[in-house]
């Protein structure tokens, strides 16, 4: 699936709730779903910087897709970086450099984000794009 038609999925999904309250729960729910960093991974290398809660994430190609795997000690900040993971997970690097992230103001996430965490939230996506263009020189 392209990363638009995740994105679109995304926001059909938030649509359905009525408050921020269920859709705070809702991110917990995808939180405990992403695909889990192994221990190994869990390296300085690997945590997002500027997150109020520590976050890793780490990435690696496989066949020309970046697979994404993370983890967090914080039950939304896991669920936040679980949408991320789902957007860019699977896909080629060239894709996620060149993907827009409006989904994530268009469900209305920054807007209800402390500024701490909707600065780890910018720094994750910084993260993922550098993966990205890390691959993509690797061709």
């Amino acid at each position: 699936m392209k990363i638009k038609e995740i994105q679109d999925q995304i926001v059909e999904e938030f649509d359905i709730f009525d408050s921020w309250m269920d859709k705070y729960e809702y991110l917990i729910e995808l939180g405990k779903s992403v695909p889990v960093i192994d221990d190994i991974n869990k390296t300085d290398d690997n945590i997002i910087k500027g997150c109020q809660s520590k976050v890793w994430l780490h990435a690696q190609e496989n066949d020309g897709f970046v697979e994404f795997s993370a983890d967090s000690d914080a039950i939304i900040t896991k669920g936040i970086v679980s949408l991320l993971i789902r957007t860019f997970s699977n896909q080629r690097p060239d894709d996620i450099i060149n993907a827009s992230l409006d989904f994530i103001d268009k469900i209305g996430l920054r807007q209800h984000l402390s500024p701490n965490r909707a600065n780890g939230l910018n720094n994750m996506i910084k993260k993922i794009k550098f993966y990205a263009i890390a691959f993509s020189k690797t061709k």
